[in-house]
């Protein structure tokens, strides 16, 4: 099952709102709401200067899914990777994300972060699916690259290390 952007903006503003408190619910709908028509939605924060902490699935999930991604770099850059291509890619690229989601066991601070990462890797990955008006799926995977870039400046993850692009 192939998840939506949307569907990502509002996991997303759930897991601030419970982060931050019941209260921050309805501020966090209309964040995710606001995103949509803002230019550029706000990256992740550190933990008082220090990185998130991280489960094995979230490692694992995010592992695989900077291979996937490593492993298409060249025909990306190259603009070869086919719309089916793509799609094949975008599909890896949903299920590992899914299974982070469920699987993901992080206090309720890392994890509103985290969700800040999920919904720029989902809004990449629809982009790359070719859901995304105006957005070239190129663009969608680079994105996909950024946000794993935001990642690893952001959460512990013993021996990651960026895509070179």
């Amino acid at each position: 099952m192939a998840v939506s952007m949307q569907d990502w903006k509002t996991i997303a503003a759930v897991s601030i709102a419970l982060a931050f408190g019941t209260g921050g619910l309805a501020a966090a709908e209309h964040g995710a709401h606001r995103h949509e028509h803002a230019s550029a939605p706000a990256g992740p924060a550190l933990n008082e200067g220090q990185k998130w902490a991280t489960d094995e699935a979230l490692r694992k999930g995010m592992d695989n899914i900077r291979q996937a991604m490593e492993a298409a770099l060249h025909p990306i850059h190259e603009g070869k990777l086919s719309n089916a291509g793509y799609a094949t890619l975008a599909g890896k690229l949903n299920k590992e994300l899914g299974g982070i989601v469920a699987n993901c066991k992080l206090d309720a601070k890392a994890d509103a972060q985290l969700h800040l990462v999920i919904a720029e890797l989902g809004e990449g990955i629809e982009a790359m699916e070719g859901k995304a008006r105006k957005v070239k799926r190129q663009a969608g995977a680079l994105q996909v690259i950024g946000a794993l870039e935001q990642y690893g400046s952001h959460f512990e993850h013993p021996g990651w290390q960026a895509i070179a692009h």
